[in-house]
Parts: C-alpha cells; sequence; structure tokens
C-alpha cells in the first residue's frame, strides 16, 4: 500500500467504498478488503451500513489504529444538535471511540454553515472525531466551510475520474494541502471498457480499470476509493502501485 501526505497524515491511497451495500454484502466485502490489505474503509450514515462495516473491523483482527475510517453525516442532520447526534450514532453502530474523518455528505443552504462547524469543532475537541472535512462541495462551499471553522478541515471527498477531472478543484487542493478523495473513479464501471485505457492497459500489463485508478492516484494529495464487493475485483484494484503512468499515456488519456 502507497499512501498520501495531507496535513502531515498519512492517508492510504486506495481505499474501499461502500455505496449501495447493505446488510451482509457490505460486511463481506469489508473483510475481504481487510484480508487483502486495504485499510481505508468508507462509509456513510445515508449509507446504512455502519453497523456492518463496524463488525467486519472488529472480525478481520486488525487493529484499529492501523485501519484510516471515514464516514459522513447526513445533510438533514447539519445543525449543531442533529450533527452530535448523529455522530454519536455513527460511533455506537461502528463500534469505535473514534472516527478518523468525519465528512459533510453533500451541502444544506437551509443550515447556516457556521452551525455545522461549530457542532464539528466540538466532535474533535471531545475527541470522538479526529479530523474533518466535506463531501460534494464546489471550491467556494469549501472555503465557506472553513472561514467559519477554527479547525483546518481535510478533505473533500467529490466524484472525480479520468472522463471528468476537475483541474480546478485538484489545484485548489494541492495548494493548499486538502485531501481530495475520489469516489466513483472508475465512473461507475463505465470505464472497464474504455478503449483509450485498454490500450494504455496493454502497455503496461494492466487493465483498463487499473489505468483508471493508477491515473487518479499518481495525483499530488488524491486518494481513490473504489467500491467492489467481489474480492477478485478488490485485489485488482489494489494492484496499482507497480507501474506508473507516463507523459505518453498522460497525453493520450487527457483526450479523454
Amino acid at each position: 500500500m502507497e499512501f498520501e501526505t495531507v496535513q502531515g497524515v498519512d492517508v492510504p491511497k486506495i481505499g474501499l467504498g461502500t455505496w449501495k451495500m447493505p446488510g451482509k454484502t457490505c460486511y463481506l466485502a469489508v473483510l475481504s478488503a481487510l484480508e487483502l490489505g486495504y485499510r481505508h474503509i468508507d462509509t456513510a450514515e445515508l449509507y446504512e451500513n455502519e453497523k456492518e462495516v463496524g463488525r467486519a473491523m472488529a472480525d478481520s483482527g486488525v487493529p484499529r489504529s492501523e485501519i484510516f475510517l471515514v464516514t459522513k453525516v447526513m445533510s438533514s442532520h447539519l445543525s449543531h444538535a442533529e450533527m452530535l447526534k448523529a455522530a454519536q450514532g455513527s460511533l455506537r453502530r461502528l463500534g469505535v471511540d473514534q472516527i478518523d474523518v468525519y465528512l459533510v455528505h453533500w451541502p444544506n443552504s437551509r443550515v447556516p454553515i457556521a452551525d455545522t462547524m461549530r457542532a464539528m469543532n466540538k466532535l474533535v475537541a471531545d475527541g470522538f472525531v479526529r479530523l474533518i472535512g466535506v463531501s460534494n462541495f464546489s471550491i467556494e462551499e469549501f472555503e465557506e466551510a472553513q472561514a467559519a471553522s477554527e479547525v483546518r478541515l481535510f478533505a473533500n471527498q467529490v466524484s472525480y475520474h479520468v472522463r471528468e477531472p476537475d483541474d480546478d478543484l485538484r489545484t485548489y487542493c494541492q495548494r493548499h494541502d486538502v485531501l481530495l478523495t475520489a469516489y466513483s473513479p472508475l465512473a461507475r464501471g463505465q470505464l472497464a471498457t474504455n478503449r483509450a485505457l485498454t490500450a494504455i492497459g496493454k502497455r503496461h500489463g494492466k487493465t483498463a480499470s487499473q489505468v483508471a485508478l493508477r491515473w487518479a492516484i499518481q495525483q499530488e494529495k488524491v486518494v481513490a476509493i473504489p467500491k467492489s464487493a467481489s474480492a477478485e475485483r478488490q485485489r485488482e484494484n489494489l494492484d496499482v502501485f507497480d507501474f506508473e503512468l507516463s507523459p505518453e499515456d498522460l497525453a493520450d488519456l487527457a483526450s479523454l
């Protein structure tokens, strides 16, 4: 496993996304991923699978200190009181004493961002949360959240892949030492058969999906959390650290 260092924190470059993984499917997927060497697990209150994620973590035998655990609070729970209550619910379901990164899942214009960030700051101060951040925020929304927070924001989790690269956001994150976590880095499976990615993959003995993941994590301050319930596919997604895309490869990918 390789790591991306942001604000002095080492984050595994490949993690497991668990969106739309219910019940036993989620439990087995997380257990499999941890056995394969994944150490970055992403979930959310909205996914309704935090309990299964926590149980798999406990059953895996992997020390809690080795797992980089991320969860997200629903946009309907962003008021001060509701967020504090939601965080305790996530901690209970996950079976942990602290969440590594707690994210606002989506912006909510109906709740003052200052109220939201005050609650997140309290969670950090009380030790329930190690780092805070946001998800699906524009640069402007991110800056507004940061201005309202005494605690430095650590991450912005967004849909990000080779066919839809947000260069402005990536540059912003690199300049300000903020983690850009790429969800749907394979465009929900659509990149697996892409001709350009397949052609580049042949040069390296890799699949199109592996090329797409390598493109993401080869960038500074970017990590990726592909979703997969299959151990075989999880293994494939993890096998992206033994090659590097060349300037020629990157030029070809720019055409996408």
